[in-house]
């Protein structure tokens, strides 16, 4: 639930008053900390409990410093209703419940049809870089490259400003967020601790240190810059407000059209925002014309039932470390996992040639799913490559319709060969077994400590994400296993390979499983303390995890 907030004026009695040249001092340390070359591996723990360090000794210095509210957040729902429909949203046909453990939401208030128009919100009531950029916050934007390439952290700033401002037209919005979040910036060390060796790991350490830069480099500008004397956090910029405000973006930001419809901007959405997620399809839009953004249901909803919406394919990690909530029910969840050829191996060239005409690169991050068969079409094609002999490999390249079999790479009707098959299973259950050693507890472990009552919300979530990722991969390697014996039996029976016909090309054109793989695109990690943008393809919002 929503963390208790005051009056909007600094609270009375700070445990000490700081001198400016102190506190920019100690500002200065972490950025430098923050800034300097990334840590040898192994390493990154140590940095990262460095740098938490110096947070919590600017912490402990600015306690009592953050502008806050009176009362609990829905205490101000009333007027965030109230707000909307005086700026032309649809009100009728939900309100804002606590739905315990999953947080506030939308409950229906009469019965709504799957695909009926029932929410929509007008561009006048959304937070966007453009509002920033006409904002008290405009002049700094225009002088400061990292606003201008950091839509997210210009939503964040926008966000402060706005809520130390009285007569900002947001208020009513911004009162009703919550006080605190559950994302891991707002983990304790213990609870961090869990994902050690997790694939996540590296991404949790990453937020934290980004976000604890952005935090100091952007101090020393409110301070300094000329083009930031105007703005209302001159007195009170805190490392707790920097990262309440992260997080309000990366929970929440989404991807919309600018008003002239040529390319598209970072939006927070009120009441909208609200929703939690389930699995399902996206069923959020942008009208242009009306300009606006429309939501239909995902189902059919019974009055009195929570009205969810799907935030979009992403895994458990992403929810964990961008939403502050791990999803049970996950049809998307993954693992990362790296694979390249070697460029010192004899056959590099010819491999990373055959990938090439596949489109896909010949060192990648590619993912296994916690769905059946574990891996994609792009990740089959790679693996089967990857485990080709010379003469397979010529038989790619130069060999009869080797044009058109390159299309066939990801399909798992058209081995290579048996040989190939068994190698690449083979290699797949290798691997994950390898990835399932790296870790410091094993799945039994980790479902006792689940069991135990008195583990913190966090502890739990971060466990939870732990044990997801080693099923993943447990998954994995007995689908490799299962593979391996039966491509052993195939080659054992000596049964005939399937031959690959030119008509072919038609099969592989008309099924969604087996698309040409140089259709499909590798998913991209995208690096900073802020998080990711959400658009058509990406929605999100509240959380399933109390407020």
């Amino acid at each position: 639930m929503g963390k208790k907030s005051r009056v909007k004026t600094q609270k009375s009695g700070a445990t000490a008053v700081v001198s400016p040249k102190e506190m920019m001092n100690l500002i200065s340390e972490l950025l430098q900390k923050c800034s300097s070359a990334a840590p040898s591996a192994g390493k990154e723990w140590e940095e990262y409990v460095q740098i938490r360090t110096l947070v919590e000794k600017i912490r402990k210095k600015q306690k009592g410093m953050s502008v806050v509210f009176e009362g609990d957040r829905e205490e101000y729902f009333s007027e965030l209703m109230a707000w909307a429909a005086d700026c032309g949203a649809s009100c009728d046909g939900f309100e804002i419940t606590n739905f315990a453990d999953e947080g506030y939401g939308l409950k229906a208030t009469r019965d709504i049809k799957a695909e009926e128009l029932f929410l929509w919100i007008p561009r006048k009531m959304l937070m966007t870089v453009e509002s920033a950029k006409n904002s008290v916050l405009g002049g700094l934007y225009g002088q400061d490259r990292i606003l201008q390439a950091m839509g997210n952290v210009t939503l964040a700033l926008h966000l402060l400003c706005e809520r130390a401002t009285p007569a900002s037209p947001w208020l009513p919005y911004i009162r009703t967020l919550p006080g605190h979040y559950d994302t891991p910036l707002y983990f304790h060390e213990d609870e961090v601790r869990h994902l050690l060796a997790t694939q996540a790991i590296a991404d949790v350490l990453n937020q934290y240190k980004n976000t604890a830069r952005q935090y100091a480099y952007f101090y020393k500008v409110i301070q300094t810059h000329p083009n930031a004397s105007k703005l209302p956090l001159k007195d009170a910029f805190t490392f707790d407000d920097y990262r309440w405000a992260v997080s309000s973006v990366m929970t929440r930001q989404n991807q919309i059209p600018t008003e002239d419809g040529s390319r598209v901007t970072l939006a927070l959405i009120p009441l909208w925002d609200m929703c939690n997620h389930t699995n399902g399809l996206i069923t959020t839009g942008y009208n242009l014309e009306d300009d606006r953004c429309e939501c239909v249901a995902l189902q059919d909803y019974k009055e009195n039932e929570q009205i969810y919406i799907f935030y979009g394919t992403r895994s458990n990690a992403e929810f964990v470390i961008h939403n502050g909530f791990f999803f049970e029910d996950n049809a998307h969840d993954r693992v990362k996992i790296k694979l390249g050829v070697s460029k010192s191996e004899r056959l590099y060239a010819m491999k990373a040639e055959v990938l090439a005409r596949a489109g896909i690169p010949s060192s990648s991050i590619f993912a296994l799913h916690c769905s059946d068969p574990p891996i994609s079409a792009q990740l089959l094609a790679f693996l089967r490559v990857f485990c080709m002999t010379e003469e397979e490999l010529k038989d790619y390249l130069v060999g009869e319709h080797a044009i058109n079999k390159i299309f066939t790479l990801g399909n798992t009707e058209f081995p290579v060969s048996w040989e190939n098959e068994i190698k690449l299973w083979t290699f797949l259950d290798t691997r994950a077994t390898l990835l399932l050693k790296t870790y410091k507890t094993t799945s039994e472990e980790d479902h006792a400590m689940l069991e135990k009552a008195e583990l913190s919300p966090h502890s739990r979530m971060a466990i939870q994400l732990r044990l997801a990722e080693k099923e993943i991969l447990e998954r994995a390697a007995s689908c490799g296993r299962t593979k391996r014996q039966h491509f052993q039996q195939q080659l054992e029976q000596r049964a005939p390979l399937p031959l690959y016909e030119e008509s072919d090309i038609a099969l592989l054109d008309n099924s969604d499983a087996k698309l040409p793989i140089i259709l499909r695109k590798l998913e991209e990690e995208e690096e900073g303390g802020g998080g990711r943008g959400r658009g058509q393809g990406d929605e999100g919002g509240e959380g399933r995890v109390a407020r």
